[in-house]
């Protein structure tokens, strides 16, 4: 697969079409058609999901948060590949391989609702939390992986990140590293094309960001990453190649964030329609979903049901977390450092006189 997708050649692995039809049988992966179904139905739940979430943003009831929409094979084509007992370092736009991963409803919508109490992700094994400042992950990631490599342990390390967090030196930093190691550690670069409103070619003058894995000498493929298929058959590869001690991979899923880049970004400002709307013809959804339809594994009824019931879900779990206990104040402060300095504490005393004032007024 490595061979035939070589970065250098600048072809894209593609297995399933934007009408839903197998047009690789090749390196079509061994993946089962109840796998496919589970797949698709956490695509669509992760989906519907993001959607409630940027209501409840727009209501007031959330703070700023990074919508998926368009992204969703990426996310769940890795989880599929991924082991229970693997490592599981995010960014911040992998809501799927979240969900799959086994964090709780209501402790995603306490992170996005600025408590530190969701970042702990309970029940969910080998997680590490989410990192907003670009890149910052990939080295920690690099370090988990050659821990494991050190134990001689059967597992992998799965880090995402996105287009704009090639231009930062952790991602170099860590590749070259990684490399030298040979460490099991599975790059997903999610290329939706647009850090933030800066398009790729003003990122690199590279063909692809796959080819930057030549520089680190470690294996580089770029994947249809609205292609649930492609997306998983290059995981588990890699994945399976990383635990024989073959090293790390970086895998460039070439896809699109068809919604804002956060909820305080407006895309129409650098963006045309006629692009979005190009990109909403490859949704990743539309087409698992026409490909399931087509062996009669899923139907309108069933998705009906699916999604009714998944907004039931989603919307208790949102008001669990909304009336949660309300933030402990001295929290805030105290965790910074082993002893707070004056500064924080004259910010503390400053804020509880705010607050005083405040209630004193109503």
């Amino acid at each position: 697969m490595f061979k035939e997708y070589d970065p250098l050649t600048d072809k894209t692995l593609q297995i399933l079409s934007e009408e839903g039809e197998i047009v690789n049988e090749k390196w079509k992966p061994n993946l089962s058609d109840e796998r496919a179904l589970e797949g698709f139905k956490n695509m669509l739940f992760a989906r519907e999901m993001d959607l409630m979430m940027l209501s409840y943003q727009r209501q007031g009831r959330m703070f700023t948060f990074p919508p998926n929409m368009g992204q969703e094979a990426v996310s769940i084509g890795v989880s599929l590949a991924m082991r229970k007992d693997d490592w599981l370092v995010p960014a911040f736009r992998e809501l799927g391989a979240w969900i799959m991963k086994g964090a709780g409803l209501k402790d995603i919508f306490l992170y996005w609702r600025g408590d530190e109490d969701g970042a702990m992700w309970r029940g969910a094994e080998n997680f590490l939390p989410s990192t907003v400042p670009i890149s910052s992950q990939l080295p920690h990631a690099v370090g988990l992986a050659y821990a494991i490599k050190y134990r001689k342990e059967d597992k992998a390390v799965f880090v995402f990140f996105g287009d704009g967090g090639t231009s930062e030196g952790d991602f170099h930093e860590a590749l070259n590293f990684a490399g030298v190691w040979k460490a099991p550690v599975i790059f997903i670069n999610q290329n939706n094309q647009y850090a933030i409103s800066v398009p790729v070619h003003k990122q690199t003058a590279s063909k692809n960001l796959a080819i930057k894995s030549y520089a680190y000498g470690i294996r580089g493929i770029k994947v249809d990453g609205n292609d649930l298929f492609a997306v998983y058959a290059a995981a588990s590869k890699a994945a399976e190649l990383a635990r024989k001690g073959e090293g790390p991979t970086l895998i460039e899923c070439f896809t699109y964030r068809r919604g804002s880049h956060t909820t305080s970004d407006d895309p129409s400002l650098y963006r045309k329609k006629e692009e979005e709307e190009l990109w909403a013809k490859k949704d990743p959804i539309d087409r698992l979903r026409k490909y399931l339809a087509k062996w009669k594994f899923w139907s309108e009824s069933e998705e009906k049901k699916f999604v009714g019931q998944a907004r039931k879900k989603i919307d208790a779990a949102f008001l669990e977390a909304e009336n949660y206990r309300l933030y402990p104040l001295e929290n805030v402060f105290k965790y910074q450092y082993s002893e707070v300095p004056e500064d924080l504490k004259k910010q503390q005393l400053r804020y509880e006189r705010f607050l005083k004032w405040t209630q004193d007024r109503k």
